[in-house]
This record gives structure tokens, C-alpha cells and sequence, in this order.
């Protein structure tokens, strides 16, 4: 987290930017980073608002830039600008108009989880994360290296922005449930899956001091679990990884993560593997396009295509 040398911020005049600007500038505060604020708007037809905000950012010691750009779609619009200021973090807001429709992500939302090189903020609540607890879910039993490294990765964000806010640092892994038709005796029990859950967590709880108080190794499939244990726990923030799916073209987040996201009520940190970072951007170059989705074939970007640091 403290590497973020550079935030995007997509900013919606028809919503109050309160709320975008509390989580950028307590993030930009611990890190130093630089604010670039994007207004997706084919028609620059609000400078005055964003130099308003930019005006109030800089009178706070903030570093800021703007931008009003149009690339065809929102989600286009974002990673153009993400690519091109080499932007480490990408905040959206994404609350309902009417606050008794469940705050569902769009199409456009998704889109944006699936392509983003980098780790996406997603605002979904008005509660502020100081004193609050963050959530970091990660698949404990998925121990190959990629996967280690993602697990350390959600793990140390979710650290970071605790220490950050002053809050309380949780950790989840769903495990799967006993069968007695295991091959490894020690998926034929619930208690031997749990010790075998908590032991890979071990070395995590140890760098990231996570009490066993606040270790939760639960039983069930992760898209209940999840958001489940952030409601009890009354999570301000969730962090979590994408879902990798063989061959890239698929689409990079899975339905498990889907349902996960939708159901939370908490803000969450959405992060992804190295070589999906590293596909992405490929995608992202201007002289490559995408099968995944056909919305996607051309990207009209024009930036030089380098790693953003995270």
C-alpha cells in the first residue's frame, strides 16, 4: 500500500464527492500519493466542478491533477486513464440513488474488476473505516505460490489500511466441507480441516498480528461465508482477491466473487494476481484488443503501457 505513489479517482457529478474524497484523502495522507481525479464525461462539460475540487484538495496540502475524459465506455475511460498516469489504486463510488435498492454493482462496475490492472476500491457504505474493522478473506487451502503470494498481498493491504484507520485487522478462510470419501484422511473431519486451515495461516497471523481471536476458519462455500462474517464483524472495508480462470480470455472474476461483491455491506478492496496484472495490461496496450468480451475488441488508448507500482 505504502508503494501507491499515484490514486485515481473517478468522481460523478451527480453524486456528492464526500465520501470518494474521505477514503482518497485518508489513503493519499498515509501513502503521499499523488490524487488524479477523472470525471468520465464526453463533453468536458463540468470544469468548473472539478477545479472546485481540486481547488479544496490543494488548500488541504493534497497533490492533484484532473481530467475529463470519454473513451467509449466508463470502464474504458478508467483503465485509459489508470494506464497512462501509472496509477497504483483505482477509486470508485458506487452507492444507489435510493438507499433502499440493494447497492448491486453494474455491468460497467464489473467490467472494470475484470480489466483493471490494478487493485480497485469500490465505496459502498457511508461508514467511516476509522476504529472499524477490516476483513481480509483469502482460500487458505490453496497453498502454490501464486496463490501465496496473492493471499500475502490481500493480507498486508488490509493491514495497511487497519493501521491506517486505527482499526482491527480479520482474517477469513472458508474451508470446504468433511467427506468420508477423501483420499487425505484429514479432509474426513471438520476439526482436522480447521487445524490444517489454521496452520497455513499461521505464518500470516505471525507477520501481520492477528490474534486467534480474530482468525476465522469457517465451514461453507466463501460466497455466504464472506459476506456473512463482514456483517457480523460489521466490517468497514473487505478485502479480496479475484478468481483466476483457466486460459485468460475467460472473464477474470469469477461467479463466486460475483455474489460476494453484490452481497457485502462494506466497502472492498479487490485485488489480483501477478500474471492476471500482467495479461491485463497486454490487453490495455494500444496495439492489442480482447476476446474476452466483444464490448472490448478495440481499446483506443494512447499512453505509454508501463507496470503501475502497487
Amino acid at each position: 500500500m505504502h508503494t501507491i505513489r499515484n490514486t485515481l479517482v473517478v468522481v460523478d457529478w451527480q453524486q456528492s464527492s464526500d465520501l470518494i474524497l474521505n477514503r482518497a484523502k485518508m489513503i493519499a495522507s498515509a501513502t503521499q500519493s499523488h490524487l488524479h481525479l477523472l470525471a468520465c464525461d464526453k463533453g468536458n462539460q463540468h470544469s468548473s466542478y472539478m477545479n472546485d475540487m481540486q481547488g479544496a484538495l490543494v488548500k488541504e496540502g493534497y497533490s492533484v491533477s484532473t481530467q475529463q475524459a470519454w473513451q467509449g465506455s466508463p470502464y474504458k475511460t478508467i483503465i485509459a486513464a489508470q494506464q497512462a498516469q501509472g496509477c497504483g489504486l483505482v477509486i470508485k463510488q458506487h452507492l444507489p440513488d435510493n438507499p433502499l435498492i440493494k447497492a448491486l454493482l453494474t455491468p460497467e462496475d464489473w467490467k472494470l474488476l475484470r480489466y483493471c490492472p490494478s487493485p480497485v476500491l469500490i465505496v459502498k457504505t457511508t461508514r467511516p473505516w476509522t476504529g472499524g474493522a477490516i476483513l481480509a478473506a483469502i482460500d487458505a487451502g490453496s497453498s502454490d505460490m501464486e496463490h501465496r503470494v496473492l493471499h500475502s498481498g490481500i493480507v498486508s493491504h488490509g493491514y495497511d489500511i487497519a493501521t491506517l484507520a486505527g482499526g482491527t485487522l480479520h482474517m477469513l478462510s472458508a474451508h470446504p466441507y468433511p467427506m468420508l470419501s477423501a483420499a487425505d484422511s484429514v479432509f474426513q473431519l471438520k476439526e482436522s480441516i480447521q487445524a490444517l486451515y489454521r496452520e497455513l495461516c499461521k505464518t500470516f497471523q505471525a507477520e501481520f498480528d492477528v490474534s486467534d481471536e480474530r482468525l476465522h476458519i469457517e465451514e461453507g462455500p466463501a460466497e455466504v461465508l464472506i459476506p456473512y462474517i463482514a456483517h457480523k464483524l460489521e466490517a468497514v472495508l473487505t478485502v479480496i482477491g479475484s478468481v483466476a480462470r483457466t486460459g485468460l480470455s475467460g472473464a477474470l472474476i469469477g461467479n463466486t466473487a460475483e455474489m460476494i461483491l453484490d452481497t457485502l455491506d462494506s466497502d472492498v478492496l479487490v485485488l489480483k494476481p501477478d500474471d492476471i496484472i500482467t495479461h491485463l495490461e497486454e490487453l490495455a496496450a494500444p496495439s492489442h484488443g480482447t476476446s474476452a468480451d466483444t464490448t472490448t475488441s478495440s481499446w483506443p488508448y494512447h499512453h505509454h503501457n508501463h507496470r503501475p507500482h502497487t
